[in-house]
């Protein structure tokens, strides 16, 4: 029947040629009756009735996958700027770079992630292995670690990842996304490179311009301390954690309701859990909780407080402690941290933000273009490599993730009124007359010998107000004019497109000419 089937569909277009291979196939193929060749004819033909028959053009659908993108020359010329502030600050502080595989066996990925696992995609399976898309560069980074015995790196990993989620598309929310991941990796002293994350996320926020931000901290030993003297069971602590993570989008009622009705912990539990979710502040709200009655009395808590005092000392050094707020509030649903974490987020801390105004006709909704969510988080996950590591080997990391697609969507937005350019071409070789061509091309050509950035237009004789108002649409600084008196004399016009302004300098000094003013100040 495979046989049938595969012959027909590929083979058979028109009726006529369809009866002539049944019949081929009844003569050549033993133990196949008329009456099952009946069957298959019949159900063929609903298929090709189905799809419109012979002379319907199959229509596709011009659409990116949900959850995804395309970027045009503007776009990509933000992202480009984007990444080198980002890589500029990675590379600032120590980072080497490395790759790995997009996609990885089913098993390095699974139950890694707490409750957000139903979102990773699994691939097909295609010749004996089980594999998914990487969900997130973090995991990939400690098998890379354990595979490699390497138990000391401060890497910095740039590369797409991908999630089954519900896209948002204008808050930066995708199925296939970019992350930008700082991880340190090696035994050190505590706090020290973990305060260094920190000041790391400061900077680049800051030299990306994006507005005022703070940064939530807090210790998953802090938390589970907490879970504990408010009564949560030991087996629902990642449950209730991944519930307290929603904080950030729901109210508390709507979490404490999610907590009692839908998780199965008292009430009683659930509004104590409300108590320390709601305190915020700095060094002196990790010593006023060691000296709370109910969280001294957990050493899993006195432990990460303690080490919470020791992080705001190191950051008043890093002098980034008003941007750092320690929010008990703050959970981060992944099952790998096992410290401090952290997350970055629009808007000075604990600032309600104003009602959205009036939406303008053809706008996006103002809520929609401004709620963006975190835009960096990470923190520290000292078991993660020991569970790729045979003998169990453990090598303790702490990293960052900044939020690059929200923060794209961020300055997409502010750069809509404004001029982007998409090229870096320094001058444009022009001639003034006629059949110029090949002199414009050798010109052309001593310009990218001497790595200057130039072009020349594609037309053997373009007017010359073509090609300034090239110049002026491109943001191309500088024409470099040539005309027979040029020629004959040995100079090249050079226009500034600015100004308009035009000297003439000598072909041997023109290169040393454009450098000097498209050098940057």
């Amino acid at each position: 029947m495979n046989t049938l089937g595969s012959f027909t569909i590929r083979k058979l277009t028109g009726l006529s040629a369809f009866r002539t291979g049944m019949f081929r196939l009844l003569r050549s193929v033993s133990g196949i009756t008329v009456a099952q060749i009946d069957v298959e004819v019949a159900k063929l033909l609903e298929l090709k009735l189905r799809l419109g028959g012979d002379d319907v053009k199959h229509q596709f659908v011009l659409k990116t996958p949900k959850g995804t993108r395309d970027y045009n020359p503007k776009q990509m010329a933000i992202r480009e700027k984007v990444f080198n502030t980002i890589v500029s600050c990675f590379k600032r502080h120590g980072a080497e770079t490395i790759d790995t595989p997009v996609f990885e066996l089913k098993e390095t990925l699974t139950g890694k992630y707490g409750e957000d696992s139903k979102l990773i995609y699994d691939l097909k399976d295609q010749g004996g292995e089980l594999l998914s898309l990487r969900y997130d560069l973090t995991v990939p980074f400690a098998r890379f670690l354990a595979m490699n015995k390497i138990s000391n790196i401060k890497r910095y990993h740039i590369a797409k990842v991908y999630r089954r989620d519900n896209p948002a598309m204008t808050r930066g929310r995708y199925r296939e996304f970019y992350q930008c991941d700082f991880d340190i990796a090696g035994h050190y002293d505590p706090m020290i490179p973990d305060a260094e994350c920190l000041r790391i996320v400061s900077e680049i926020l800051g030299e990306l311009d994006l507005g005022d931000f703070h940064i939530k901290v807090n210790d998953r030993r802090i938390l589970d301390g907490m879970f504990a003297v408010c009564g949560v069971p030991d087996d629902k602590f990642r449950t209730i954690c991944s519930t307290v993570d929603k904080l950030d989008k729901m109210c508390w009622e709507d979490v404490k309701n999610e907590m009692v009705k839908e998780k199965g912990l008292s009430e009683e539990a659930a509004d104590m859990i409300g108590q320390y979710v709601s305190m915020q502040g700095g060094m002196d709200l990790a010593v006023r909780l060691l000296e709370d009655p109910k969280m001294s009395q957990s050493k899993q808590a006195c432990a990460g407080l303690s080490d919470m005092k020791q992080l705001f000392s190191y950051l008043e050094l890093f002098q980034v402690t008003d941007k750092v707020v320690f929010d008990l509030s703050l959970a981060r649903g992944l099952d790998y941290y096992t410290g401090v974490i952290y997350e970055a987020m629009l808007g000075p801390a604990g600032a309600t933000p104003p009602p959205p105004p009036p939406p303008q006709a053809g706008a996006p909704k103002a809520e929609e273009s401004l709620s963006v969510g975190s835009v960096a988080g990470g923190g520290r996950y000292d078991g993660l490599v020991g569970m790729f590591d045979p003998k169990g080997r453990a090598v303790p990391c702490v990293g960052v993730s900044i939020g690059v697609e929200r923060i794209f969507s961020i300055l997409e937005q502010k750069a809509e009124a404004e001029k982007v350019r998409t090229t870096e071409v320094q001058v444009l070789v022009a001639s003034a007359q006629k059949n110029l061509l090949e002199e414009r091309l050798r010109l052309v050509t001593e310009l990218w010998n001497a790595g200057i950035k130039a072009e020349s237009m594609f037309k053997k004789n373009p007017k010359l107000l073509s090609q300034l108002q090239h110049c002026e649409e491109s943001g191309i600084p500088l024409v470099a004019i040539l005309g027979e008196q040029e020629l004959k004399n040995g100079m090249v016009k050079l226009r500034t497109v600015a100004t308009r302004e035009e000297v003439d300098v000598s072909r041997a000094d023109l290169i040393e000419e454009i450098r000097k003013r498209t050098s940057p100040v």
